[in-house]
């Protein structure tokens, strides 16, 4: 039968779910502000009546009520478009990690200005150019001194600020991977607490919200698709593979890789393999350090050594005022000191291979005969070797512009002379070195009788760098070459010191038949300035001014690509942010007017209460006297 003080108990019962409404929207209006929190609310339901279905029922009118109660507290979350914002989270991260480093590469270059390497060598050609109209003047010499010394100085700079970008895209990687392996952690052990208080029945929502931001902040460094099918085990995937299965985490390594520098791989920490993020603040790090940077550096130093090397074959066949001849311009630093190329590159105390930047055929060639053979020269590629066909009707031109455009790692130009220079563009690939010539195989006869650089045809006359004394494939007597320059020409090249400490050194005449120029002759001058407009770049650029334009305008061209990106992945995701706010977010208003109805409800249950006290107090001392 229904208890006489049932409806105190009922009145009770409604007081305390009021009052846990009220502390929701306590707990709502304190976390208002704060950035990813979920709204709740307290979902209510009848208290199951006295008289449940049953044989022992006594025969009352329909079942009698017991008032209200908490069932659960719920959060206020839309788990589709939660997972929306994780895709779209490494997006931004990325277009955001190269909008910032892109805009520190174009200010590297300093362009247009006084000051830029651009300017720079325009002065240093014009100070040549002075020169050849007054060889006798030594205050021309000083002039091309002096220019020699700013030009040097501002491609240094320019080295040092893209290997600075590098360095500091590396400790962003390191940081990074270390950023992902906290990040993890936190969400494990959030993991276990989830599940340890989902098992008892309750719904940990601010846990949950703690495990939704840890997630979007580890989205925003590295793409990942999260699952939560199974209510016991959260996991998180990255490029097919997991990086959490509930409370288990896979982290991540960053490991020197001494074929790049130095600069770190990224790895799983178990198993050694190399982890390739595709999306997200991490990818950005090292695609920007690993391609962008390092593709700048080493167009610089390819335009460094070219520069180099172009003028100091024609100094050294030119004399200066002293009468002094043989002497570079620049100084050229080899990577082995082995005259011929040879270097131990697997540490084991033997040469086992050959290491050459340049080679240069013995025979003079007209570009606009026609060659009148036919066969394919094969070249060392970014991918093996790149073959480039060859018929009688092509002129030595249109070869060696077909070489340079083969997408072959060596380039190809004809010198002063008319020979044939093929010389090693920068790798790749990082596990092979820059500015080495791995390969050059001819089947016809126009690299071995034609051009002279090879002394038979077919493979067997082939040169290849991956054996020592690899030499001997080349041409002989007549043959020139030179050897792989040290790593980072556009670092440590600087004046020859015998040059700058002694100006009367520059040559300005090549003399003739062997002959100390005369000191009016400016010819050896002239040619050096005339490589300022000349088709002298080897590979993709024609000349210095094509290099400087083309690498100031891709770099401008990434920035504002970067730029426009990140402005447009910016927008999506504020309106994606701004759609979950309407949804979870916390509304002042709508919490006010849901705690009006509560104080409403706390304030009946209130009344009711002290109604049945009249009732009892009625039945209990008054009845009965």
């Amino acid at each position: 039968m229904n208890s006489t003080f049932a409806g105190i108990e009922m009145g009770k019962r409604s007081l305390v779910t009021h009052t846990t409404a009220m502390s929701t929207i306590g707990h709502n209006l304190g976390n208002a502000a704060k950035d990813g929190y979920s709204r709740q609310r307290v979902e209510m339901k009848a208290f199951d009546p006295i008289y449940m279905p049953g044989l022992n029922r006594e025969e009352t009118a329909g079942q009698l009520g017991q008032g209200v109660t908490a069932d659960k507290i719920e959060r206020i979350h839309d788990e589709i478009l939660e997972g929306r914002i994780v895709k779209q989270a490494n997006g931004e991260g990325y277009w955001k990690t190269r909008d910032k480093y892109v805009l520190m590469m174009e200010q590297v270059y300093n362009e247009p200005g006084d000051i830029s390497v651009r300017a720079q060598m325009d002065q240093f050609w014009d100070s040549w150019q002075e020169l050849s109209m007054y060889p006798e003047q030594t205050s021309a010499r000083h002039s091309v001194l002096e220019r020699g010394k700013s030009l040097i100085n501002g491609i240094h700079r320019r080295y040092e600020g893209l290997t600075d970008i590098r360095d500091m895209l590396e400790q962003e990687v390191q940081g990074t991977v270390q950023r992902i392996n906290s990040t993890l952690a936190e969400v494990s052990e959030i993991n276990k607490q989830i599940v340890k208080i989902e098992a008892m029945g309750d719904n940990p929502n601010d846990l949950l919200d703690q495990r939704d931001r840890l997630v979007n902040r580890l989205s925003s460094l590295v793409d990942i698709s999260v699952s939560g099918r199974d209510p016991d085990e959260f996991t998180i995937h990255s490029g097919g593979m997991h990086l959490l299965q509930g409370r288990v985490a896979h982290f991540l390594s960053a490991e020197p890789n001494t074929q790049n520098e130095g600069y770190s791989d990224v790895v799983w920490r178990e198993s050694g393999e190399e982890f390739l993020p595709r999306g997200g603040e991490l990818a950005g790090y090292l695609e920007l350090r690993d391609e962008d940077v390092r593709e700048e550096i080493q167009g610089l130093d390819m335009m460094t050594i070219n520069f180099t090397d172009m003028v100091n074959s024609i100094h050294r066949d030119a004399y200066g005022k002293n009468g002094k001849t043989n002497q570079d311009f620049f100084t050229e630093w080899p990577f082995v000191n082995n005259v011929s190329g040879n270097y131990d590159r697997n540490g084991d105390g033997e040469f086992d291979s050959t290491y050459l930047f340049r080679i240069t055929g013995s025979n003079s060639l007209d570009p606009q005969q026609q060659i009148g053979l036919e066969g394919t020269i094969s070249l060392s590629g970014p991918q093996g070797n790149v073959e480039i066909d060859y018929n009688s009707t092509d002129t030595v031109e249109e070869l060696v512009s077909r070489i340079n455009t083969s997408g072959a790692e060596v380039v190809a130009r004809l010198d002063r002379n008319g020979r044939l220079n093929l010389k090693a563009s920068p790798a790749a690939e990082v596990e092979n070195p820059d500015f080495v010539i791995r390969h050059i195989e001819d089947s016809g006869q126009f690299l071995s009788g034609y051009s002279g650089v090879l002394t038979e045809t077919g493979a067997v006359g082939a040169y290849d760098w991956e054996q020592a004394d690899a030499v001997t494939a080349l041409r002989g007597e007549g043959v020139d070459y030179s050897v792989a320059p040290l790593s980072h020409p556009a670092g440590w090249t600087e004046l020859n010191p015998a040059i700058a400490n002694d100006p009367e050194s520059i040559a300005a005449g090549f003399g003739k038949n062997g002959e100390v120029a005369d000191s009016g002759s400016g010819d050896a001058a002239l040619a050096i300035a005339q490589l300022r407009n000349g088709d002298v770049m080897v590979g993709k650029y024609k000349g210095f001014s094509d290099y400087f334009s083309q690498a100031v305008t891709k770099v401008g061209l990434k920035g504002e690509a970067a730029d426009r990106a990140y402005e447009t992945e910016q927008e999506i995701m504020q309106e994606l942010k701004g759609l979950k706010d309407s949804i979870s977010g916390v509304n002042i208003d709508e919490e006010l007017s849901q705690m009006i109805k509560f104080q409403h409800g706390y304030a009946a249950a209130s009344r009711y209460i002290s109604q049945v006290n009249q009732m009892l107090d009625t039945i209990i001392n008054r009845m009965g006297v």
